[in-house]
């Protein structure tokens, strides 16, 4: 047996923190950043509404740059988890590779921790760590969508139901509290659209007693 095979044989510290950083490595090539960087010179942080992700990149390079974009983020959050699992055969380590792929993408330390916001990254490494809780969130996102037409507000409302999901599917604990702590880091990279939509919220005009 090798010293790569019996590191990964059981999950212990190091080959957890080993798998940590790698995804957090291959989070950290945020797309959108180094497509504009290269077509244009310019940094998409500081452009239309400051995303790496790509709705921005599309106002910038178009139809093209949203697709490359878009595809470019799924990519490295599938590859996270599926190097994970190819690797070490553990769902506990292809979690935390999970995490910490779209923590890469959403606070990348060579872009001054400033980069996306996380969701297509996280969606399709959950899609590879669990294909079940992706269509849930398909359909929590389709039925959002449907009643409301925001795709973000859609999004957030289905990563922040899928800690219920996890514990009603009667899944692990390690699996609802690995869902919990990824649905708030998504929220923590949506602040601003969450502080927006709470203004426009509570900026709407209440019935007075007359109009009632």
């Amino acid at each position: 047996m090798s010293g790569t095979d019996a590191l990964f044989e059981q999950p212990n510290w190091l080959s957890g923190a080993m798998v940590v950083l790698g995804a957090y490595a291959i989070g950290c090539f945020t797309t959108g950043y180094y497509l504009v960087r290269w077509r244009t010179g310019q940094d998409i942080r500081t452009l239309g509404t400051g995303s790496c992700g790509a709705r921005n990149v599309s106002r910038i390079l178009g139809s093209k740059g949203f697709v490359l974009t878009l595809v470019g983020d799924l990519a490295k959050g599938g590859m996270a988890v599926w190097l994970t699992q190819r690797l070490t055969q553990n769902q506990t380590l292809a979690l935390l590779a999970l995490i910490a792929v779209a923590i890469g993408h959403v606070w990348p330390a060579q872009l001054g921790f400033r980069g996306g916001k996380g969701i297509a990254a996280s969606l399709s490494g959950l899609l590879q760590y669990d294909p079940f809780l992706t269509g849930v969130y398909l359909l929590l996102f389709g039925a959002g969508f449907s009643l409301t037409h925001r795709s973000v507000g859609s999004s957030l409302l289905a990563y922040a139901l899928l800690p219920l999901a996890s514990f009603l599917a009667k899944q692990d604990t390690a699996h609802v509290c690995g869902m919990a702590v990824l649905a708030a880091f998504i929220a923590v990279a949506h602040t601003q659209n969450i502080a927006a939509a709470w203004r426009a919220l509570s900026s709407r005009p209440r019935l007075a007693p007359s109009d009632l």
